[in-house]
């Protein structure tokens, strides 16, 4: 006989409740990335204006995803000139191409050059 609660010697315990678990991938809640960026050209020469940097971002979207590519929404919020810099901001699901786009644009007006993503 059992006594009041008291386990036998060597009896197994109950087995536990099985734990489960749930994955949640978590989305920016802004819709948004910002990419800071920076051009690199290593021969000089003419620098882009504003509108020739968005039309490059636009034509490395378009030279690696194609047309889809280069629909994407990308914003230039702000752009030096002097440094070649700038902050990009573009949708949450076009961040990755953005990214890869800019980082195997390899010429700029014939001239070699690299974008760096700096933040």
């Amino acid at each position: 006989r059992r006594g009041s609660g008291a386990r036998m010697a060597g009896a197994e315990p109950p087995p536990a409740p099985e734990a489960t678990f749930e994955r949640r991938v978590l989305r920016s809640a802004a819709g948004h990335q910002f990419l800071r960026v920076q051009l690199e050209l290593p021969d000089g020469g003419a620098r882009p204006s504003a509108v020739q940097f968005k039309q490059l971002v636009v034509s490395a979207l378009r030279e690696l995803h194609g047309e889809v590519g280069a629909a994407l929404p990308v914003d230039v919020l702000t752009y030096e000139e002097k440094t070649l810099s700038a902050i990009l901001r573009v949708v949450s699901s076009g961040f990755v191409k953005l990214w890869s786009a800019l980082t195997l644009l390899g010429f700029y007006q014939n001239r070699r050059c690299a974008f760096r993503v700096l933040q």
